[in-house]
């Protein structure tokens, strides 16, 4: 099977997945901030507890089931015997069995599904910190080899925990019972020992060949789902745009192509399943008529008793059970391979080095410093495919202000991004302060899920700010009335990017910059939505803060804020000028 993921086994992947979990030698503490708290999470002796628990139930269940197929032998004997107090003996005794047997087996399945909570919650945790280290989450998005990253986290990590765990625990099940089994149906026929082993080994090896298409099927499956669900949520972020192109007869031809194409894949998926199932059913079928074609011949010669047809019919599906693991889980196994490589390949993107990083590529060298600079700087896109400015020399002194300019596709985002720590394709050295101490204002600010109160504080989400200086920030701006607008005020939960026009989420942005009170911020085209008056306002208020910028934009009225001018001429050549 051909995936974006590496060639590794299933059992490598499942391994290189499940054993920082199991495995580490370092306590299993998540950290996670939650406006300024820490809380410890402590998992390690939980799940290992519930996995011996888990132990115990299998081992009880498999005694229970041993303890099943002597009982229901001694009171068939009983019967064919005519022998009425054995009978009714045996008979509650089998009763009594299965007393026990039902909370054993109910708590079995309620610890599992615990254990599989407690895994899943790790995981999550764990896979979530890579996600967003290091900027990783950036990365990830930009890899074109990685769909939907989201769902990957969302969904394949339930189903790779409950994959992995069920087959982890039908693979133990399945050795308990060989073991517990095979001694009774010795006992009672070694041929009947040689037929179970026999059938299970072709019943397997025919599975095996059937599921390739199967586990490829479920694979283009999740993949297919998630593009549409996507694309679902993709229409529903952009209902306004789209409604002012009217292009609904576009939007709907795209999302009713995902969903046919996850509907063909899934008429392909059952129409296998199918064919597996067939061989599977009639394979299950003739567990019945197996061992009771090599018991007849010898419960007519008169050397086993009638009770040996159930004892062996027992004890024969059990083995079998045991010996066919793949032909029972065939359809879970291929889920979790499709499970495994998603998120195998999604922790190969994490932790794969980026392009530039890699031999041979030139890479922009960064230093800490007080102002930032641009040093000889050759800055390439991230796939080296087009230089977009050559040997750039350029000062932004501590306190002041710059401004970069040029047409449509020059360049300007990308030395913001360059600036970041986003972009490093190419040559020379980019000086800039700490990341800690700067802020990005994009041209449409990002509105976090959360209350108005959040929008303002984001991203520090400090606790010392009091609502009357967001207030006095917003009469500066000119939104005195907002917390007015929605009820509940400061508390109001609205879906704010839909909720706020471009303008006031522009100056929302600005609010942020002024509470937050970095030392260097990033502006690309942050007041494009505002009228002269207003951005006027804005900037004569971040340079009264002191915070040295750097600002992409277009028009004339901005040159007054900066120092300096960078013009782009699109074509890798620059101009730098004092205003």
């Amino acid at each position: 099977m051909t995936t974006e993921s590496t060639k590794r086994s299933l059992w490598r992947r499942i391994v290189d997945i499940a054993k920082p979990f199991w495995f580490s030698r370092e306590p299993w503490t998540v950290r996670i901030p939650v406006v300024g708290t820490q809380f410890t999470l402590q998992e390690k002796w939980k799940a290992r507890g519930l996995l011996a628990l888990l132990a115990l139930f299998l081992f009880s269940v498999n005694m229970l089931n041993v303890s099943i197929n002597f009982v229901a032998g001694r009171y068939q004997d009983a019967l064919q015997a005519m022998d009425a107090d054995t009978y009714w003996y045996y008979l509650f005794v089998y009763a009594g069995v299965f007393v026990v047997g039902t909370p054993i087996v109910v708590f079995y399945s309620f610890i599992r599904d615990k254990l599989s909570v407690v895994w899943r919650k790790w995981l999550t945790e764990h896979l979530l910190t890579k996600y967003f280290a290091n900027r990783a989450y950036y990365k990830v998005n930009n890899d074109a080899h990685i769909d939907n990253p989201d769902e990957r986290i969302a969904n394949d990590i339930s189903g790779f925990v409950g994959g992995t765990l069920s087959l982890a625990l039908a693979i133990v099940d399945s050795i308990l019972t060989f073991c517990s089994f095979i001694t009774i149906l010795w006992m009672i026929s070694p041929k009947l020992v040689g037929v179970v082993s026999a059938y299970a080994l072709i019943g397997s090896v025919i599975t095996i060949l059937l599921s390739f298409r199967l586990i490829k099927l479920n694979y283009n499956q999740q993949r297919l789902e998630a593009d549409y669900r996507y694309n679902l949520i993709h229409v529903r972020n952009n209902v306004e745009s789209i409604a002012f192109y009217q292009g609904e007869a576009h939007e709907s031809m795209g999302v009713r192509r995902r969903f046919a194409e996850a509907i063909k894949n899934y008429n392909f998926l059952i129409g296998w399943q199918r064919n597996v199932s067939m061989f599977t059913t009639g394979y299950n079928y003739m567990v019945i008529i197996v061992p009771a074609l090599v018991i007849a011949p010898m419960y007519f010669a008169g050397t086993v008793k009638l009770g040996a047809f159930t004892q062996a019919s027992l004890a024969f599906s059990q083995v079998l059970a045991a010996l066919s693991i793949v032909v029972s889980e065939v359809r879970g196994i291929s889920s979790l391979v499709a499970y495994v490589n998603r998120l195998g390949g999604f922790l190969d993107a994490i932790d794969r080095p980026s392009i530039c990083d890699m031999p041979g590529n030139s890479r922009i060298e960064s230093r800490i410093g007080d102002d930032v600079a641009l040093e000889k700087l050759t800055l390439q896109t991230p796939n080296y495919e087009r230089t977009l400015v050559t040997d750039l020399d350029m000062t932004v002194a501590k306190g002041t202000g710059a401004l970069i300019k040029g047409p449509s596709g020059s360049g300007k985002s990308s030395i913001l991004r360059g600036i970041a720590g986003l972009w490093r394709s190419g040559q020379g050295t980019i000086v800039h302060p700490a990341i800690e101490d700067m802020m990005f204002l994009p041209q449409r600010p990002y509105m976090v899920l959360g209350s108005l109160r959040e929008q303002m504080l984001y991203p520090s989400m400090r606790t010392d700010i009091t609502d009357a200086e967001i207030v006095a920030l917003l009469k500066q701006v000119n939104l005195g009335n907002l917390p007015e607008r929605f009820a509940g005020g400061f508390d109001a939960i609205m879906p704010w990017a839909d909720t706020l026009s471009l303008g006031e989420q522009q100056r929302v942005a600005f609010i942020r910059l002024l509470l937050s009170r970095p030392k260097y911020a990033i502006l690309d085209e942050a007041t494009s939505a505002l009228d002269v008056a207003n951005e006027e306002k804005l900037y004569k208020m971040l340079q009264e803060s002191g915070t040295t910028f750097v600002s992409v934009g277009h028009r004339p009225t901005l040159d007054k804020y900066h120092k300096q001018t960078l013009t782009l001429d699109g074509i890798g050549g620059w101009e730098l000028s004092s205003n």
